[in-house]
């Protein structure tokens, strides 16, 4: 972080101070403070960071952001609202950067879209990306005042679960381009139906200048029909000749994928190290992210090879008996059909799927459930075991399409059917949200059978 006046942070949050501190570290996190920070006390639901302050002083920070009246020897800037205080002094940071920001946004593969478009950005500009899946009204700003004088280009992923989160990501990261990945039906809890997910996923052109394009994936339904005023949009997909940018003559393979991307009449072959044709509309967007931000096509391709999954997203680990597909980082109806697709597309004896509760589904969760356990019976899924309150409906439905199914509460009964099942040859996927801690019970299974694995 470049260094910042404190008295022009208090402008722009609303608070007063007449000193002359500056600041190039900002801390929300008392265990990374560092000398002369700006700690700023958030108060969430379970915490309330404001406790925090003397041990903050203690530790070296030079001044704090609140909301609530604290003692303490350092500056004290007085908001009525610290989560927007930080938002608004990202904004105001990332305006002193003239750089092109690529923003991400969809129901699911955005965090995904986002490692294959910071390749492609990669290929022509140092890029600052958002780190894992860091996309909240927290983790943004924290990437934003990453940015310092040597970059030239961010990619920054947002997220959302109710209107008006993505509309204030967006009026402060400025994006000079947008890509929406897709509309599913993760959040409809709180949405209402996939049109409003639409509409709140559009709130990133808030913040975009009337120049700036949009890319959106048309093999959405939804997004195909979006109806964008006044603005330039190039569209993505798979298959379909009407695309900007149509990925086709896709050949999958144990570990990787081909395909031929066609742009402006002109063939592409493209190589990403990972399977699935969802990640084929993921390196096509990106593809066409790069080249829309003037980097040649050939680049942008060589770029594209060097993908690695990131953390438990779609990993597949290969060991000595059995193969291993780890994706413990989101669980809706799209993504969970897209891992089991994956899963099918593995050489094995046996295809065993592990399943966490998929959440924030309101009225259609039981109907959503039952779709993902139909669709394990329609692809070949040998064995399907569900973890959590709801997952008795994935279990139920693909047992009735001649599944082995059954449905667990308790983790220790759920790894000891695994351990039953799971014999040399086999392929295993587990996948569920963060949240169902799916990533547990894989280290439990490693342990039991003396596997080591970074």
């Amino acid at each position: 972080m470049e260094k910042i006046s404190l008295k022009k942070i208090a402008e722009v949050i609303g608070a007063e101070y007449e000193g002359d501190l500056s600041i190039d570290t900002i801390c929300t996190d008392t265990r990374k403070i560092s000398k002369g920070c700006l700690f700023i006390a958030f108060e969430g639901e379970r915490f309330d960071a404001h406790t925090f302050i003397e041990e903050a002083e203690k530790l070296g920070a030079a001044a704090v952001v609140c909301h609530k009246k604290v003692e303490c020897n350092i500056p004290v800037l007085y908001v009525e609202n610290t989560r927007v205080a930080f938002l608004d002094i990202a904004g105001y940071y990332r305006s002193l950067f003239d750089i092109k920001l690529v923003g991400i946004t969809g129901s699911v593969g955005k965090t995904t879209t986002k490692e294959f478009v910071a390749l492609a950005m990669s290929a022509g500009y140092k890029t600052l990306k958002t780190e894992g899946n860091f996309n909240n009204d927290i983790g943004m700003p924290t990437t934003l005042l990453r940015l310092d004088k040597s970059y030239e280009a961010a990619v920054i992923e947002m997220g959302m679960n109710h209107f008006g989160e993505i509309h204030n990501l967006t009026l402060r990261s400025k994006p000079t381009m947008a890509i929406i990945t897709n509309i599913g039906v993760s959040h409809i809890e709180f949405l209402g139906s996939r049109d409003g997910i639409l509409k709140a996923k559009l709130e990133i052109l808030d913040g975009m200048e009337s120049g700036a394009p949009i890319l959106l994936n048309l093999n959405d339904d939804k997004l195909a029909s979006a109806k964008i005023d006044g603005r330039k949009v190039y569209y993505f997909a798979i298959e379909n000749e009407k695309a900007d940018f149509n990925a086709h003559s896709v050949k999958e393979s144990e570990r990787s994928t081909s395909f031929k991307l066609k742009y402006n009449s002109k063939e592409y072959d493209i190589n990403i190290p990972t399977v699935g044709k969802h990640n084929v509309i993921n390196a096509a967007a990106a593809f066409a992210a790069g080249v829309l931000n003037d980097i040649e096509p050939e680049k942008v391709c060589k770029a594209l090879a060097a993908y690695v999954p990131t953390g438990m997203r779609q990993k597949i680990v290969e060991l000595d008996d059995f193969t291993v597909i780890e994706d413990c980082y989101n669980a809706a109806p799209d993504s969970m059909k897209a891992s089991i697709g994956t899963l099918k597309s593995l050489k094995a004896k046996k295809r065993i799927a592990v399943l966490g509760d998929m959440f924030e589904l309101g009225e259609y969760s039981e109907k959503m459930h039952r779709e993902v356990g139909k669709f394990c019976a329609d692809n070949g899924i040998d064995v399907l075991f569900g973890l959590g309150e709801a997952s008795h409906f994935y279990t139920e439905t693909a047992a009735e399409g001649g599944v082995k199914a059954k449905s667990f509460t308790n983790r220790d009964e759920l790894l000891k059917a695994i351990e039953e099942e799971l014999n040399s040859g086999s392929a295993i996927l587990f996948k569920g949200s963060h949240a169902m801690r799916l990533d547990k019970t894989i280290q439990s299974l490693y342990e039991r059978k003396g596997i080591k694995n970074e």
